[in-house]
């Protein structure tokens, strides 16, 4: 299941450490197996009490894991995602949209500053990384298993959905119009974010009901995606959690 093709055919994939295992087992029927190291097994008792564990030994463990020191425990799991439908049809106050995100780093680092913000929901748009991605998964350090997200091929059908019900998209956009700090985030939001390297395309962030720019007080030239969206969704929480 190293490969995104085989990942997707199976609907399967792997959460690899114990902080990723332990999201999976605590999903109802997510989990199909476990493997574990009899060193792990004992080391992890206590999370892994209950759970269908096949004993392997480090070298059959290593080759199930990409990670250079793997922690001995690795579960195979079911594909998680939801139809973009449904997840904004769950009434969500609020969302995020990658757009093109490309790093799995990045995309995981998103989901799992979406869920530490509150958010409702992720939405892995257009030629985004494969969110069942090793890299991926181990970034999101188990948020992955936390809050609904969607694949959507298209981002522009994502947005639009977003917008069909109700809530208002701010596409993150250093050149954007609108200062952060300035933009009432009480109701109901869907950030926009891009890819890594290009940002959002103009036609895309076109689309967005307002392109918000965080202010740079300093020298930097800009923040990397992750961070940008550190600062947008939290303050969106915020703004949110105010309002009520």
């Amino acid at each position: 299941m190293s490969r995104r093709s085989v990942r997707t055919e199976r609907r399967l994939f792997l959460a690899d450490g114990p902080k990723a295992v332990e999201g999976a087992l605590s999903v109802e029927g997510c989990v199909v197996e476990v493997f574990a190291t009899p060193a792990a097994l004992e080391h992890h008792a206590t999370l892994l009490t209950g759970a269908d564990v096949t004993l392997v030994d480090d070298r059959a463990l290593a080759s199930l894991s990409d990670s250079v020191s793997p922690a001995g425990v690795v579960a195979v799991c079911r594909h998680l995602d939801a139809p973009l439908q449904h997840v904004v049809t769950a009434s969500p106050r609020l969302l995020a949209i990658c757009a093109d995100v490309r790093d799995p780093g990045n995309a995981g680092t998103v989901i799992r500053t979406a869920d530490a913000a509150g958010a409702d929901a992720v939405v892995l748009a257009g030629q985004s990384v494969d969110p069942y991605n090793p890299k991926t998964v181990r970034a999101t350090v188990g948020s992955l298993f936390h809050l609904p997200f969607a694949i959507a091929p298209d981002p522009a059908a994502a947005v639009r959905a977003a917008q069909a019900r109700g809530l208002t998209v701010l596409a993150a956009d250093g050149g954007g119009e609108d200062d952060l700090f300035d933009v009432d985030l009480s109701g109901p939001t869907a950030w926009l974010f891009g890819n890594e390297a290009w940002g959002l395309p103009d036609e895309l962030a076109a689309l967005a009901d307002h392109r918000v720019a965080i202010p740079i007080h300093g020298r930097a030239e800009s923040l990397n995606l992750s961070t940008a969206a550190a600062v947008c969704l939290y303050a969106s929480a915020r703004a949110q959690r105010s309002s009520r």
